[in-house]
């Protein structure tokens, strides 16, 4: 096992991380129209042109561009009204010199004719005739064939996150099945004889169960499917029994406290014990969160996170949230931030990255990050946070009314 407590930077704690872990994606075939938020695992291009057809993307008159130059409010063109084209078929019209087609908003254009005038750009003469008031140009107001899409051209990438837009462009090329990433099954074990569930009422010294929830929430967002163990004692056999439960039916597994430096704390040695390489890391340079377990045990990831709400959640988007899109093969994707100016000066040690709640308010004009001050145990720190500010490794802090970046909840 590594020394006991060697702390790593995240980003350096990452790299070891996936010098040994190689993920294993599984896939499943499913209906399109079920695939919001899947992970696509298959490569997409179009299989036919979109629109297959020229269609018009106005109401209007359907005409040969030529026949409208020049043409005014006070000198307009004179065009023969040959027919209507129907939604949802095929045109049999076709346009000559002077002539124009009635058509809607999607309909086909006629052949013949290049352009649509506006129905309001225009002017009945009687039910044979239209005046055109203004002109247009060839194309105008019309989708050409393959205008959105060609046959052949790449849609979407494995490991895209299948967003309703997209669930509309499969569906308008008729794509109604995908294969996607099965979501890893993510087991998740809290810890400690002072923690019960929330449905019973507590006794002096015990707290109700807070992370098991949380981090199965988390787990849900990140796109894995989270498998709870309910509440494990602080009693080496039970938990040694539970962790082996969880590692032999998990993609991986998240221990919730028990991960500090305590006699009472058996999360080290347990872990240390599911297999092969083992503990790679025990130790993060943040705060909150520095003692943090992170393990590859014969091919499964095991986190082993603080006890403390707001610890856990922090390790949770740093390091098991990308295991979990790694194991989903999942393009990486950028976390929703915004700019703010910060409300007050926020000092930080050297040696680590911190973290600082912040909820978000709007003042003469501008964003302001208002620091949400609390212990790491406090889970209304969270609740009352927008998103987090991370203060920069041996960066001394950020000052009063200094531009930030907040990385939202």
């Amino acid at each position: 096992m590594p020394e006991f407590f060697n702390v790593y930077s995240p980003p350096d704690a990452w790299r070891h991380f996936l010098r040994h872990y190689s993920p294993q994606m599984r896939t499943e075939r499913i209906l399109t129209a079920a695939a919001l938020d899947r992970v696509l695992a298959e490569e997409l291009v179009s299989p036919q042109d979109l629109p297959e057809f020229p269609r018009s993307t106005v109401d209007g008159y359907a005409v040969s561009a030529a026949d409208t130059y020049g043409a005014s409010s006070s000198l307009p063109a004179f065009l023969s009204v040959a027919g209507e084209v129907p939604m949802g078929q095929a045109s049999s019209l076709e346009i000559g010199v002077g002539e124009a087609a009635l058509v809607h908003t999607g309909g086909m254009i006629p052949a013949g004719a290049d352009s649509v005038v506006m129905v309001e750009n225009t002017q009945r003469v009687d039910d044979a005739s239209i005046e055109a008031l203004r002109p247009v140009a060839v194309g105008e107001n019309v989708i050409q064939v393959g205008e959105d899409i060609r046959t052949g051209d790449p849609i979407l990438k494995s490991g895209h996150l299948l967003r309703p837009q997209d669930i509309g462009g499969l569906m308008a090329l008729g794509i109604t099945q995908v294969t996607v990433a099965v979501p890893p099954r993510v087991g998740i074990l809290s810890t400690g004889d002072e923690v019960v569930p929330p449905d019973q009422p507590v006794a002096p010294g015990q707290v109700r169960d807070i992370n098991s929830y949380s981090l199965a929430a988390l787990v849900t967002r990140a796109g894995g499917a989270p498998i709870t163990y309910g509440i494990i004692p602080d009693n080496r056999a039970a938990l040694e029994a539970a962790a082996a439960q969880a590692h032999a039916e998990n993609d991986i597994v998240v221990l919730s406290a028990g991960s500090s430096v305590s006699y009472r704390d058996l999360s080290v040695e347990v872990i240390a014990g599911l297999g092969k390489p083992g503990i790679l890391v025990h130790g993060l340079s943040v705060r909150p969160g520095k003692p943090t377990i992170i393990a590859v045990c014969d091919g499964v990831p095991v986190f082993g996170l603080p006890g403390n709400p707001v610890s856990a959640m922090v390790i949770f988007d740093l390091m098991v949230a990308p295991a979990i899109r790694a194991a989903l093969g999942a393009q990486a994707r950028p976390k929703q931030q915004v700019q703010a100016r910060l409300a007050r000066n926020l000092a930080s040690a050297a040696g680590r990255e911190d973290y600082v709640q912040v909820r978000l308010e709007e003042r003469d004009g501008e964003t302001w990050a208002v620091p949400v001050l609390g212990k790491s145990n406090l889970i209304y720190t969270l609740v009352h946070a927008d998103g987090a500010v991370q203060i920069p490794l041996d960066s001394g802090g950020l000052r009063e009314r200094a531009w930030v970046t907040v990385y939202l909840h």
